[in-house]
C-alpha cells in the first residue's frame, strides 16, 4: 500500500501574544528523552506515558483512589487506540512497554472489568531500581465503586481506529457525507471524553447530555453573533473556544453547579456562561484554592 502523502492544509495563522495559551496540551516529562534509562524506550511509549499522566490530574481531582491514598486511571486498549490513532496490537504493545520499564502497574480486576492503571512517579529516587513488571501486585482494594462506561447516547456512529484530522475536525474531506450536527456529536464525544464523563458522574448524566447538546446547537448555528454572558460575542470565537473545551472544563462547570447556592432564572445562559469562560477561570480557581490549602497549614 503506497504512503499517503501529508495534505497541506489552507495558510495557518501565527501566533501572537499569548494565543498558544488557548490550546491544551500534555505533558511529556523531559527526564523521559534525557535520562539514558529510558533511551531505549520508543517515542511512542513516551507519549502514551505523557497522555496517562494527563489524565492522573482528573483522577486525582475526583477521587479516584485506593487505599493506601494512591492514584489510579482507567484506560483501556480502546481509548489508546483512540489517541494514538494506531490497532490493537500495538496498543497492547505500548502498554506492555511502559509496564516493563516499571512506567505504569496495571492491576486486573477480571470479570470483563478494565484494568485499573497506576502512573508510577519514576523521578523519586525509591523508584530507580524498578524497572521490571511485579506480577504479585499488593494494590490493595479501590474505594471507589466503578460503573461500566455507558453507550453514548449523543453518537451511535461506529468509531474508527484513526483521530479525527486535527486541522479542521469538522469539516474534513473524509467526513463530507456526515451531516453538521453528527461530526459536531462526534467531535464532542471525543474531546470531552464522554466515556469518563459519565463515569465520574452517574447522578448528572442528563446535565452531561445537555451540555453536549448545547455545545453542538452553539456551534452548527448560522447565527453571526451569541449573546453570553450578557455580551454579543462573534459567534466563530465562541464556537473555537468551544471546540477547545476538555473534560477537565466540564468537571469544573459541574463543580461550579453543584456549589451555586443561587436559584438559576435561565439554566441554558448559565450554561453557556460557564462553558465559555471556563477555560480562563478553571486555572485562577485551583490556583487560588491551593494558595488557600498552603496558607491554612501554615
Amino acid at each position: 500500500m503506497p504512503e499517503r502523502k501529508p495534505t497541506r492544509t489552507a495558510d495557518l495563522d501565527y501566533f501572537y501574544g499569548q494565543s498558544s495559551e488557548l490550546f491544551s496540551f500534555y505533558r511529556i516529562p523531559k527526564l523521559l528523552f534525557q535520562d539514558s534509562r529510558f533511551q531505549p524506550l520508543s517515542t511512542d511509549a513516551k507519549t502514551l506515558y505523557g497522555i496517562l499522566l494527563d489524565r492522573m490530574s482528573l483522577s486525582a481531582r475526583n477521587g479516584w483512589l485506593d487505599k493506601a491514598g494512591r492514584v489510579f486511571i482507567i484506560y483501556t486498549v480502546q481509548e489508546v487506540q483512540d489517541s494514538l490513532g494506531c490497532a490493537d496490537k500495538k496498543a497492547t504493545k505500548l502498554l506492555r512497554e511502559l509496564e516493563e520499564y516499571g512506567l505504569i502497574e496495571r492491576k486486573r480486576r477480571g470479570l470483563g472489568k478494565p484494568d485499573l492503571i497506576y502512573v508510577k512517579n519514576f523521578s523519586s529516587e525509591s523508584s530507580k531500581l524498578r524497572f521490571l513488571n511485579r506480577d504479585n501486585d499488593d494494590s490493595g482494594v479501590v474505594q471507589n465503586t466503578l460503573q461500566d462506561p455507558a453507550k453514548l447516547r449523543c453518537n451511535k456512529t461506529e468509531r474508527n481506529n484513526t483521530e479525527i484530522s486535527d486541522t479542521d475536525p469538522i469539516y474534513s474531506d473524509e467526513n463530507d457525507w456526515m451531516s453538521k450536527r453528527a461530526q459536531l456529536e462526534e467531535y464532542f464525544s471525543r474531546s470531552l471524553e464522554m466515556d469518563l464523563l459519565l463515569r465520574l458522574y452517574p447522578d448528572d448524566e442528563d446535565t452531561l447530555y445537555q451540555i453536549v447538546d448545547l455545545l453542538v446547537d452553539t456551534c452548527a448555528t448560522n447565527r453571526k453573533t451569541l449573546h453570553i454572558a450578557g455580551d454579543d460575542k462573534p459567534a466563530e470565537v465562541v464556537r473555537s473556544r468551544f471546540m477547545k473545551l476538555n473534560a477537565d472544563h466540564i468537571c469544573f462547570v459541574l463543580k461550579c453547579l453543584a456549589e451555586n447556592s443561587s436559584p438559576i432564572r435561565n439554566m441554558k445562559q448559565y450554561l453557556l456562561a460557564s462553558l465559555y469562560n471556563a477555560p480562563t477561570t478553571m486555572q485562577l480557581f485551583y490556583q487560588n484554592q491551593t494558595n488557600h490549602d498552603l496558607a491554612m497549614r501554615r
